[in-house]
């Protein structure tokens, strides 16, 4: 698990000043509605106002808790213990449950994090195999995942969150609303970059007929530098031989630049062997150090359509297969990076593990007979690094506090951690 994205929550939503009377008296109203029932009506004590009206006058309004997490960007072991929250108001003991909603969120930038990782180690291996460690030297391996992903999630605030942690990992995103969370909540002006690129209505406005022409005017419009081209509105073997490969093959080679071709369709993996094949066939290729085919410089593939995890694993082990580079291609995902995962991807999950009745502490722990899986940890909680690099969660409160990864991040409404994103970055990069 690559931990990520709990600055953003605590700075967006619980630093500060963040109980009013405005808000108390709000939520209030609303109560008297949502809780109220046409026979019984509405139980007065279910709005805890005194308690609200506490926080405000008592603390100006700042969420009297402390939250300790191990540092973003770390990446941890499966089912370890990544954050604590407690109270430090004993007459605020609710407030940590009411928390849980909002923090457990976190389950979404993580798991994106996570996967975007695993995703980079895959390229990180296929280059490596087929001779392209150039790549990696260089730090282009970075380009390799795009993110397309912003119109493929169901919120802005996905797109934000999905996309700053998939930006953990890579540089190249076309989710700018990414770029721009990371710049508020992380401490970084610039976290991605982009290039300039055709989409389908581009291309098909100017009629099949006129296909060639769409093509020959990105060259013209983009005389150098890398630019991107779908072409498989009508016919990617007829573009990728005819246009690209003859009419359009010297404007290419001539320019200073990179022209990516784009196929958007076709049965995987044979599509990407395929155009592969065809773009060859008119350019030539050489060889890596490992004899595997790798076109000329100044042309690569992107594949965009149907791309996850599993699918680009798939598509890198065939094309090693049959003798080619990885870095002939790069790849672009959207929902499948951003969408297609959910919270138990992970088995993500906040549980009460600790509480204090009558003064007394008592561990709290969840386990239910008919799914041995969902049982909680209990007690005080404490992460652990040992000696020989595995980690641990310590239980029951019988952790070393000085062997604590936990950090504090946040006590009482103020944040005592402001990370900046290359940081993480650097931390996430560990073990690769």
């Amino acid at each position: 698990v690559c931990f990520f994205g709990l600055q953003y929550f605590l700075q967006r939503y619980m630093a500060g000043n963040t109980v009013t009377q405005a808000k108390i008296d709000e939520a209030e109203s609303y109560f008297k509605i949502h809780f109220s029932h046409p026979v019984w009506g509405y139980d007065e004590q279910l709005f805890k106002r005194d308690a609200w009206m506490h926080i405000l006058n008592k603390h100006g309004g700042k969420l009297p808790v402390e939250v300790k997490a191990v540092p973003e960007g770390t990446v941890a072991p499966y089912k370890n213990v990544l954050f604590t929250m407690e109270n430090t108001d004993d007459e605020c003991f609710w407030l940590t449950n009411y928390l849980e909603t909002l923090l457990v969120q976190l389950w979404y930038p993580t798991t994106v994090c996570t996967q975007s990782r695993e995703q980079k180690k895959i390229i990180m291996k296929f280059l490596k195999e087929t001779g392209c460690g150039d790549v990696i030297d260089n730090g282009l391996h970075l380009f390799k995942l795009h993110d397309f992903g912003f119109r493929g999630v169901s919120s802005v605030e996905s797109a934000a969150t999905g996309g700053a942690a998939h930006l953990v990992n890579f540089l190249g995103s076309d989710t700018m609303v990414a770029l721009m969370c990371i710049k508020e909540y992380y401490n970084e002006s610039i976290a991605g970059f982009s290039i300039p690129a055709s989409e389908h209505s581009t291309m098909t406005s100017w009629g099949r007929e006129h296909e060639v022409d769409a093509m020959r005017n990105m060259l013209i419009q983009y005389p150098k530098g890398i630019v991107a081209c779908v072409s498989d509105s009508y016919d990617i073997f007829v573009a990728c031989e005819q246009y690209w490969g003859t009419e359009l093959k010297d404007m290419i080679l001539n320019r200073d630049g990179i022209l990516v071709v784009r196929p958007d369709s076709g049965e995987l993996p044979k599509i990407v062997l395929d155009v592969l094949e065809s773009l060859a066939g008119k350019f030539g290729t050489s060889n890596t150090p490992t004899g595997h085919k790798l076109l000329p410089p100044k042309i690569r593939v992107i594949q965009g359509d149907g791309i996850d995890i599993n699918s680009l694993e798939m598509i890198l082990k065939t094309m090693t297969v049959a003798g080619w580079a990885a870095d002939n291609l790069a790849f672009g995902s959207g929902g499948a990076l951003l969408q297609k995962l959910h919270r138990d991807t992970q088995k993500c999950a906040f549980k009460c593990s600790y509480a204090v009745v009558n003064g007394e502490g008592v561990d709290v722990v969840k386990d239910p007979i008919t799914d041995p899986g969902k049982k909680s940890k209990k007690g005080r909680l404490s992460l652990e690094k040992n000696a020989d690099g595995t980690w641990s969660t310590i239980t029951e409160g019988k952790g070393d506090p000085a062997k604590d990864q936990l950090v504090r991040i946040f006590l009482n409404g103020d944040l005592t951690v402001d990370e900046k994103f290359q940081t993480i970055r650097d931390r996430s990069n560990v073990g690769l």
